[in-house]
């Protein structure tokens, strides 16, 4: 059995558990009618998530401080609808991102606010699982809460669901993605060319910079390859150049070395790109 420290609302409070100390119930109609001290099995709670940290502890409190609680409970709906698509648990800090996030989003919808998201297309490109998902949930809110959530914000709920499901922290994945932007635009300069961004070839040169940069961070480099190495320099000289430049920006920005195995792949993607 699990003790109730404090009910937030009716369908989240906050318990003692006797493995996890300090745990945050989440339910429908968990939290009413009961009081400090009250007993609740924890098996009845559809979802409960650890409260790790006392800083963790707090945002999730003042989340609850200025967010419907009719918001809070449609989210923690969608939350385990995400796990149930990609049957893999979530780092619980989406209850307060994602949450926080569509929560002010939708405020500056409402206010009539525009909201931009110039990488929305690199970040489908890169995660089109979670795009998919994303896009189930505005369409989701919009079924629900009559509104009409741009196509840019969609990004944006993307970025939130892969950090969830990777554990890595947004700010991290955000860089990544601009990364991306920034060596596309490096390669129309430097190709003089303007990239056809429904393109196929496009969508694969993407998918593969979005799994370097998983490489390079993770040190799982590719298998040397020095003699298409030798056949590319001398086929295509302008290709095989700018990868190089390429790779020079990602380890920058990265701060890790880029194997030169790197050359090679992505002078056959920019030589697809060039045709």
């Amino acid at each position: 059995m699990i003790q109730v420290v404090k009910v937030l609302n009716n369908n989240v409070l906050i318990a003692n558990h006797q493995n996890y100390q300090e745990v945050v119930l989440i339910g429908k109609g968990l939290g009413f009618g009961k009081k400090p001290g009250d007993e609740v099995a924890g098996e009845k709670a559809e979802k409960f998530f650890v409260l790790r940290d006392e800083k963790e502890q707090e945002q999730y409190k003042h989340l609850l401080e200025y967010v419907d609680e009719s918001f809070i409970g449609l989210m923690n709906d969608f939350i385990e609808r995400i796990e149930e698509r990609f049957q893999a648990p979530l780092n619980e800090h989406i209850h307060v991102g994602l949450t926080d996030h569509l929560f002010f989003a939708i405020k500056r919808i409402n206010q009539g606010l525009d909201i931009k998201n110039p990488f929305r297309l690199e970040t489908e490109l890169a995660y089109p699982k979670e795009y998919a998902m994303a896009t189930e949930l505005v369409e989701w809110l919009k079924e629900t809460l009559h509104i009409q959530i741009p196509e840019g914000e969609i990004g944006f709920i993307t970025l939130h669901i892969h950090s969830a499901l990777s554990n890595r922290h947004l700010s991290e994945i955000n860089k990544h993605t601009q990364l991306v932007s920034e060596l596309v635009d490096i390669i129309e300069e430097n190709m003089k060319i303007t990239i056809d961004k429904k393109d196929s070839n496009y969508l694969r040169l993407v998918r593969h910079i979005h799994h370097t940069i998983d490489r390079v961070q993770t040190g799982n480099y590719m298998e040397n390859q020095d003699a298409l190495k030798k056949i590319l320099q001398s086929e295509y000289p302008i290709c095989y150049t700018l990868s190089w430049k390429l790779m020079k920006v990602m380890q920058q920005r990265l701060h890790k070395p880029v194997p030169d195995a790197e050359a090679v792949y992505l002078t056959l993607h920019l030589q697809r790109l060039g045709k």
